[in-house]
């Protein structure tokens, strides 16, 4: 995947779900992508009574000839040494609703055994598209670690998804008070920091933390200084 999008050919959705928004950047890509063509996206399979799941991406690879399913999913996730056992069971969500170990369970057990079912094999036939010979997921992952680690600590194909830390709520009081902080709502996380505009000094983004904290909710925060601009979670648990 080495093809680039210009910006003027790709207009972000910035006002869609994180989740949709991430498709979008992924079909942008495929769109333009000299190596696979879209067969079929976002197909979903239907029981006699109930809809049986979804299978986000059937794609050719154009220089192997092979048909692929890909899963696709864009995700945030917090080390928390204590969550789990195994290392996926320690990524999880910012308010400890999901894991990575969630994840991938789900996708071994439910996404992928989806597409050998008779009701997809008929609508593939349906569709005149090969049942694909691979299945894979794309991943694309936000790490957060906590402040005294170093993503050194990881192994590397974590480390490389590692773009920031968080801390507890009540250690967000040690933070710099001359520095200017910003609060992205969801639909914001995938922009660019240098695009967001809304700006507070630390009182007032205190005051903005502390409603979030008290709705059970982690929010992401932007620290900018006149060195830089960094992100990073403040956890209410």
């Amino acid at each position: 995947m080495d093809e680039e999008i210009s910006e003027n050919e790709f207009q972000f959705p910035k006002n869609s779900v994180l989740g949709m928004q991430a498709e979008s950047c992924f079909e942008a890509y495929l769109m333009r992508s000299k190596n696979y063509k879209i067969l079929t996206a976002n197909l979903q399979i239907h029981g006699e009574k109930e809809t049986l799941g979804e299978l986000d991406y059937i794609l050719r690879n154009l220089k192997t000839n092979r048909v692929i399913h890909i899963e696709l999913a864009c995700k945030f996730y917090l080390y928390d040494v204590d969550a789990g056992s195994s290392e996926e069971e320690k990524w999880i969500g910012p308010n400890r609703k999901d894991s990575l170990y969630d994840k991938l369970e789900k996708v071994k057990w439910k996404q992928f055994p989806l597409l050998y079912k008779n009701e997809t094999i008929e609508k593939l036939e349906s569709l005149e598209v090969e049942i694909p010979s691979f299945q894979q997921l794309c991943l694309k992952a936000f790490l957060f670690i906590p402040k005294k680690l170093n993503r050194r600590n990881f192994p590397a194909n974590y480390a490389a998804s590692v773009v920031g830390h968080w801390i507890k709520h009540k250690d967000f009081s040690e933070e710099d008070r001359t520095a200017l902080y910003a609060i992205p709502n969801k639909k914001e996380w995938l922009l660019p920091m240098e695009s967001i505009v809304n700006w507070y000094s630390f009182s007032e983004v205190e005051k903005l933390i502390e409603l979030q904290i008290q709705n059970k909710k982690s929010p992401l925060i932007y620290k900018k200084t006149l060195q830089k601009v960094e992100r990073f979670f403040v956890v209410c648990w």
